[in-house]
């Protein structure tokens, strides 16, 4: 096993109107509030499961691409690596079915071919891509020139 991480959730309450506390065993932050409204209707200052995936997803991705471009003996000025992670109604339950990635990069040394080329492997190699791999997953790339 290469990691173990652990976060708590503590909830209270109905799930319309209950809400929940996230606690990362690491400490990197404070307790996040999450509720089925932030979910479903304005965020209202707390977070999702969904809004964490992407971050789980956007942080992992950006990691696996700066492996990819080192592999070509490059690296990044700066990768900017945002993702979308949509819920939906599947056969009637909630389900998480997409998580569109949106990748810009600043890569002396690396032509607009190369640098897709290092997103294509990293969306391969991406550990929470293979998580998400019944999802739709789809990845934008550009390639911002100095």
């Amino acid at each position: 096993m290469i990691a173990e991480r652990t976060a708590t959730t503590t909830w209270q309450g109905g799930l319309a109107r209950g809400d929940g506390r996230i606690q990362p065993d690491s400490g990197a932050f404070d307790a996040l509030p999450v509720t089925w409204a932030a979910r479903t209707e304005a965020p209202g200052g707390r977070t999702s499961p969904e809004e964490l995936a992407a971050a789980a997803h956007s942080s992992c991705f950006a990691m696996a691409l700066s492996l990819c471009l080192g592999e070509r003996k490059v690296e990044a000025q700066q990768l900017t690596v945002s993702s979308t992670v949509s819920l939906d109604e599947v056969d009637g339950k909630p389900t998480v079915v997409s998580s569109a990635l949106a990748v810009r990069g600043r890569v002396a040394g690396l032509d607009a071919d190369g640098f897709q080329a290092a997103v294509d492997d990293a969306a391969a190699l991406c550990p929470i891509s293979r998580l998400f791999a019944g999802a739709a997953i789809t990845v934008s790339a550009e390639l911002e020139t100095a």
